[in-house]
């Protein structure tokens, strides 16, 4: 059936840009959701206006936006729930509240800024891409672009997170198998925990994640395991090597770590080999530093452990703004 919006020409323009919007919006909100940000779509241009400018008025958000005032009410509503923002009495103004990113809206913003935007830039780019021509043919080939490919597709190049069930208990297994007898041998602790992720991850409060790339299906895992004391270990994260060098590592890691954000942990390490170069340096790109202490405390587990690493988390009480004592 002939597309009647495409018939129509200038006519529909309006609506037919609604409508693209509306699929570029719904593909956004799921590149935020397979990164496990709890944003959506609809809130980037406050974000980013508090990003760019600092605090501003509701006037100056609605300005700077080129919005109305209930659209800009609406957004901060749902920042302000997500404790991503914050209002207070303006400096200048004291008949007006001034809207600012909390610390973790801050955080938050700085992840997407190098987890999530550049990626949605690029593939919108990708997607507008074309020789010059009228408003409607640049139109059309956006569309017929977007039913090829799709903005999500694009943005994670076929990469998506999928959650632990219990279906996935022998993948977890076979995926670790793999990395850890190619390069080293398979301890009893790595048997104990390979073999019941529900009882001593997940069902502990825990994490285990996925990671799926188009065309392969499930390539790789990664757990956020209780340790107790609100410490946690990154642990058992693997690539099956038929699936290496397409970054799907790299983007398990930064869900991964997500995910930690929005857990209730005091502190988050991992424990590897030096031998796992690759591994180190990815885990150093997203925010690892070396920690020989942990080392001490805790690298007796494996007999392979020589490299001990921590992530800065903040603790869950200072992250949601409640007093921490």
């Amino acid at each position: 059936m002939p597309d009647i919006l495409q018939d129509l020409g200038y006519l529909a323009l309006g609506s037919r840009l609604k409508r693209l919007a509306e699929r570029m919006q719904a593909d956004a909100a799921q590149i935020f959701e397979q990164n496990c940000f709890v944003t959506q779509p609809s809130h980037f241009p406050l974000l980013a206006a508090l990003d760019r400018y600092g605090p501003l008025t509701v006037s100056e958000a609605v300005s700077a936006l080129g919005v109305s005032q209930p659209a800009v009410t609406r957004s901060l509503v749902g920042l302000v729930d997500m404790g991503l923002a914050e209002t207070t009495v303006s400096d200048t103004d004291r008949r007006q509240k001034s809207i600012s990113l909390t610390l973790e809206g801050t955080e938050a913003v700085a992840r997407m800024k190098r987890d999530v935007w550049p990626h949605v830039a690029r593939a919108a780019e990708e997607l507008a891409a074309g020789p010059d021509a009228s408003l409607l043919e640049q139109i059309a080939r956006i569309e017929a672009a977007f039913d090829e490919k799709s903005l999500t597709a694009r943005a994670a190049d076929g990469h998506a997170i999928v959650e632990f069930s219990d279906d996935l208990a022998d993948t977890f297994y076979t995926i670790n198998e793999e990395w850890i007898s190619e390069m080293f041998t398979l301890e009893a602790t790595d048997r104990e925990i390979l073999s019941h992720p529900r009882e001593l991850i997940v069902d502990k409060g825990g994490a285990v994640l996925f990671v799926s790339t188009g065309g392969l299906g499930i390539v790789g895992t990664c757990a956020l395991m209780p340790m107790g004391d609100g410490r946690f270990e990154l642990t058992k994260m693997g690539v099956l090597k038929s699936a290496r060098g397409r970054k799907s590592g790299e983007f398990l890691l930064a869900a991964t770590l997500e995910r930690a954000r929005q857990m209730e942990m005091d502190s988050l390490y991992l424990l590897t080999n030096r031998k796992c170069a690759a591994a180190i340096h990815l885990y150093e790109k997203l925010g690892f530093t070396h920690d020989p202490d942990i080392l001490d405390s805790h690298g007796k587990r494996y007999e392979r452990c020589d490299v001990a690493m921590s992530y800065p988390v903040v603790p869950a009480p200072a992250r949601m703004g409640r007093p921490t004592a």
